[in-house]
This record gives C-alpha cells, sequence and structure tokens, in this order.
C-alpha cells in the first residue's frame, strides 16, 4: 500500500514515486473539458522540421548550463521501483546500459547499492559524459568507498540516428539472439552506420561486451521526436541479453509541464518544443506498449503513476503524470 507506506516516514516519502494519488481518468476529463487547455488535445498540429543534429546540439547546451550538478537529484526512488536492480546473485556482475545518462542521476544510487553491477552509460554529448565521470568518481571518494571507475563505463551516442556501437553487442551475436522471422523488425544485416568504437571479429564469443541485462530509459525517450523512437526500442532489444528488460519511466499525458506549454510550442500531437531548443513527448500509455510490443518485447508492467507534489515555498501542489514501465525480451531468442 503505496499511502500507507509514504505515512511511515518522511524517508519513504521522499522515495516513493510509484503511486496513486489521483485517478488519471479523472484527471483526462478535467482537462480535455477545459477550453482553455483544447490545443493540447487537438490532433491537427503539424510535425517538427527539426534536424537531428539541432536536437543533439540543443541538449548540449542545455546540460552545460546545468553542469554544476545541482539542476538534478539523484533518483533513489528508482531502487524500490525496480528492485530487479538489486536482486542480482553475489558476483553475477549483470551488466546495465543507462540510455541518456545525463549527470549520472540515475545510475550512481545503483552502483552505490549494488557492488556488483557494471554499468555503459551514454549520452549524445562527450561533455556530459565528462560531467558525469566527474560527479560518480567525487560521490565514491567523499563515501570512501572503492572507485566506481571499474564498473562505469561511459560512450559517446545518439541511439535514435546512429544506433549502438557494435562493440556493445556486435552483429553476430546480435544474430544469436535472433530468430530469421523477426529480423525485419532490426535490420541487424544492413550497414545502419553504427559507430563502432573497437574492432569485432564475428569468430567466437568473446568479440563484444555480449549484451545486457537492463536498459534503463528514465526520461530519455520523451526528448526524441515521435519518428525516431520505435528505432531506439528496437535498439535496445538488439543489445539485451534474452530475458533481459528494460525499465522505463517517462512523461505521461496531462503532466503539469505538459499544460505549461503555450500553443505555438507544440511541435506535434503531445509534442512540444522549449524555448532552449529541446524538445518533449507526452505518453499514454497505449503509445509506449505499441512502441515496445512493436519491436518484440512482452509487457510486464505499464501503469501512470499520479503523484501531488507540493512546492512548500510557493504553497502550490502541482499534479504529476509519469508512466511507468517494465518490458522484458522473450527468453527463447
Amino acid at each position: 500500500n503505496y499511502r500507507k507506506d509514504r505515512r511511515m516516514s518522511s524517508e519513504s516519502k521522499a522515495a516513493e514515486y510509484f503511486c496513486k494519488d489521483f485517478e488519471w481518468e479523472q484527471l483526462r476529463s478535467e482537462i480535455e473539458s477545459n477550453p482553455s487547455l483544447r490545443h493540447h488535445f487537438d490532433s491537427s498540429s503539424s510535425s517538427s522540421t527539426q534536424s537531428p543534429q539541432s536536437d543533439v546540439q540543443a541538449w548540449k547546451q542545455f546540460h552545460t548550463r546545468h553542469s554544476s550538478g545541482k539542476f538534478f537529484k539523484e533518483r533513489r526512488y528508482l531502487l524500490k521501483e525496480f528492485p530487479q536492480l538489486l536482486s542480482s546473485p553475489p558476483n553475477s556482475n549483470p551488466k546495465l546500459l543507462e540510455v541518456g545518462c545525463g549527470n549520472g542521476s540515475t545510475v550512481l544510487p545503483i552502483l552505490r547499492e549494488n557492488k556488483d553491477v557494471i554499468v555503459y552509460a551514454c549520452d549524445c554529448s562527450d561533455e556530459t559524459l565528462d560531467r558525469a565521470k566527474e560527479i560518480i568518481n567525487a560521490n565514491a571518494n567523499a563515501n570512501g568507498v572503492d572507485s566506481f571507475k571499474h564498473r562505469f563505463h561511459t560512450f559517446c551516442c545518439d541511439v535514435s540516428t546512429n544506433g549502438f556501437p557494435n562493440w556493445l553487442a556486435c552483429n553476430h551475436c546480435r544474430d544469436n539472439f535472433l530468430q530469421k522471422k523477426s529480423c525485419s523488425l532490426l535490420d541487424v544485416k544492413e550497414d545502419n552506420g553504427l559507430n563502432v568504437k573497437e574492432p569485432c571479429s564475428s569468430e567466437g564469443l568473446d568479440c563484444c561486451v555480449g549484451g545486457v541485462d537492463f536498459v534503463t530509459l528514465i526520461f530519455t525517450l520523451s526528448a526524441v521526436p515521435l519518428e525516431r523512437m520505435p528505432r531506439s526500442i528496437k535498439e535496445c532489444f538488439s543489445v539485451l541479453k534474452p530475458g533481459g528488460m528494460v525499465l522505463f519511466r517517462d512523461y505521461g499525458l496531462y503532466d503539469m509541464t505538459m499544460l505549461r506549454f503555450e500553443p505555438d510550442k507544440r511541435v506535434g500531437f503531445r509534442e512540444y518544443i522549449r524555448s532552449d531548443g529541446t524538445r518533449s513527448y507526452f505518453f499514454c500509455l497505449n503509445t509506449v506498449r505499441n512502441l515496445f510490443l512493436g519491436a518484440g518485447f512482452i509487457e510486464l508492467e505499464l501503469d501512470y503513476c499520479c503523484v501531488n507534489s507540493v512546492n512548500r515555498k510557493k504553497g502550490k501542489s502541482m499534479q504529476r503524470v509519469w508512466v511507468h514501465g517494465k518490458f522484458q525480451k522473450p527468453a527463447l531468442w
């Protein structure tokens, strides 16, 4: 009982996010009956023509402006929402791929609590990755623990346009995960511009990392234009081991931040662009479901997270909506 847990202590209240402070359907009814908000659910808006290079540049500038690390807080609640990240057997060294790691706010608590996990983290900005390594190593030193250096590996990658590098799970290993009928989903035989950082042999089993056990997509997919989302999900599928999982959290439809956008900031249906050039998409459950099932995943969990977030300084209560999901790659591939 999430509400009971939140009442038990201020610590659990700060850590618990996957809950139901209000019903999404009721919020939907209120929003869609408000004439002043009609532009948010009008499906006639035109699509954005922003180039992939512009997207990447906008996010690089965003992270530069917030390079102090104070802008983002550690996402410790993820360890409660995704307990699989902590349930690996001792010395099993599970591999986690964090897509769009930013300054490391997601992976830092994971590295701290799971002493065996090996994290591969990517972002579209080398500068952002350098800052993430600084923050994570500084945290390790401040807490008197062994350096995370041997368990935290970064690489620059825009998965929505270039795909993951071959060394993460090369085409030879990907093919071993796939039945012939699924090849049309992944285009693994096609030279699709993968950013190969190390040569990969097609012989033997030690030609690459060999796939990962988990992929975390935490407030990352919403920054990708809708038309490039399917490829991003298929790439995640291709580098997962059979039975591996994607742990997903992102902005939900009718979240408070969506309702703040003015009509001229819409660049597509449920898709907006901020004044700094960064974009945000707001997901309904069916969109998330279709993206993941279309790539071959099995749905394990999918729901709205509806939270009343209180700004004590301003005395305001804000209705936040996120989408929480867990999706698994079939074990028999």
